[in-house]
């Protein structure tokens, strides 16, 4: 267990800190402030500042943000007239930075009581110094002050000219897309690592090798680099039609069609069975054959997420056509159970779910869901067809729908893998 937990920690933070990190590259050279890059949620652990981002550790090992200035995870908070502050004035007589937090104390803060700011436009604060309220004092704001948040968090303000929204169209697209980049391209490197490890590259063909233990296939007769060509009636042209016609009959009598060095035989087997995904399925006890080849495990990568690729859009399609089931989506739940099933099998079984994971990742993600980043590129491109954004109320109400119908969505996801994994 113990095992599991650190693998699926390790697992879902690189996944999150991959994506993340795609966002957060790509808004700095579009010229987008990032306020802050958090790996975790929840309560902040510790926090550094560097080169105008605050990079933070939250309590929660799940998940994580990138928070760019005037964006919608970017929720500042408001400086409402009468809030007591501390200011911290440079030697150009200007703000270096605002301080909300009773956590933290300023040196030689100015205090003061707001009644009025501007912290996008024209940079400035106003209010009672040092609780004098004859007179109201006006302070100037530097561009590049940071603001210390109720929780003693210190990012910097968020002018206008480095929000989101000031961006170009096209880098705001690219923004929402690197997340998704960086997910494939998380798939291909980790699938081209697993071809070295485990020394060779599956050929999705039907010929197979049986385990070294004792296993049906073994017993059966079946031998290395025998071909299964069909399973009771069904025409197995490569590994993976093979692999669902098995899976269908766990710990069930089945028949084989054989060929062994080009001669037809016929052997009749008794499947064991494992669990998968909260359901048994079929096994006979054979690995696909690899190919040994420098270059295969070199093109191993796009090769194999492009064949995943393929794979997991088919099922969404026949997802949205109609075939819909909860038993086909996974929430932490599933991808809990699934680690411990990876970690079995090593560091082959753990590289072929992370490179899974992350190319499920970056599919969802297109799917334009407007809390998603393909909600969120295709919001950009209706921007792009009627030259300008829709209303800031518009928005806001369409992507509440959105985190609606996930939050819904994710609840009876995470109740369904409950029942599947713990009650039955």
């Amino acid at each position: 267990m113990i095992i599991t937990i650190i693998t699926f920690i390790i697992v879902f933070g690189i996944l999150v800190v991959v994506h993340e990190f795609g966002h957060f590259i790509v808004a700095k050279k579009s010229g987008i402030m990032v306020r802050e890059f958090s790996i975790g949620m929840g309560p902040k652990i510790f926090y550094h500042r560097f080169n105008g981002t605050t990079y933070t550790l939250r309590m929660l090992p799940i998940g994580g943000y990138v928070r760019m200035a005037g964006s919608a995870d970017d929720e500042d908070e408001e400086i409402q007239p009468g809030t007591p502050v501390t200011l911290k004035v440079s030697n150009h007589n200007q703000v270096s930075s605002i301080n909300l937090s009773k956590k933290q104390t300023l040196f030689q803060g100015i205090p003061v009581i707001v009644t009025d700011s501007d912290l996008e436009r024209e940079l400035w604060i106003k209010g009672y110094q040092n609780g004098d309220e004859s007179s109201v004092k006006k302070y100037s704001v530097d561009h590049d002050a940071t603001i210390v948040e109720s929780d003693g968090t210190e990012v910097q303000i968020a002018p206008l000219d480095v929000q989101f929204q000031s961006a170009p169209l096209w880098k705001r697209i690219l923004t929402n897309f690197a997340g998704i980049f960086n997910n494939v391209l998380l798939a291909v490197i980790t699938f081209m690592i697993l071809s070295f490890v485990q020394g060779g590259v599956s050929t999705n063909s039907n010929q197979v090798n049986p385990l070294p233990k004792s296993s049906a296939a073994r017993n059966a007769g079946i031998k290395s680099n025998d071909r299964i060509t069909n399973v009771n009636g069904t025409k197995t042209d490569n590994w993976n039609q093979l692999q669902v016609a098995i899976q269908k009959h766990p710990n069930q009598k089945i028949k084989l069609a054989v060929n062994h060095n080009g001669s037809q035989k016929n052997v009749t087997l008794k499947t064991d069975s494992t669990k998968a995904n909260g359901k048994k399925v079929g096994v006979i006890g054979v690995k696909n054959v690899l190919d040994h080849s420098f270059t295969a495990k070199l093109m191993s990568g796009i090769t194999q997420t492009w064949s995943m690729t393929v794979l997991l859009v088919g099922f969404l399609f026949r997802m949205i056509m109609g075939h819909f089931s909860l038993n086909d989506l996974g929430g932490p739940v599933a991808i809990f159970a699934t680690t411990s099933q990876a970690t079995k099998l090593g560091l082959s079984g753990v590289l072929y779910f992370l490179g899974f994971l992350s190319i499920n990742l970056a599919i969802v993600n297109l799917v334009p869901i407007p809390a998603l980043d393909g909600g969120k590129i295709l919001l950009n491109i209706i921007e792009g067809i009627r030259r300008k954004p829709l209303s800031e109320k518009v928005e806001m109400i369409i992507t509440f729908i959105g985190f609606a119908f996930i939050l819904v969505l994710m609840v009876l996801v995470t109740w369904n893998d409950i029942e599947r994994y713990f009650l039955h």
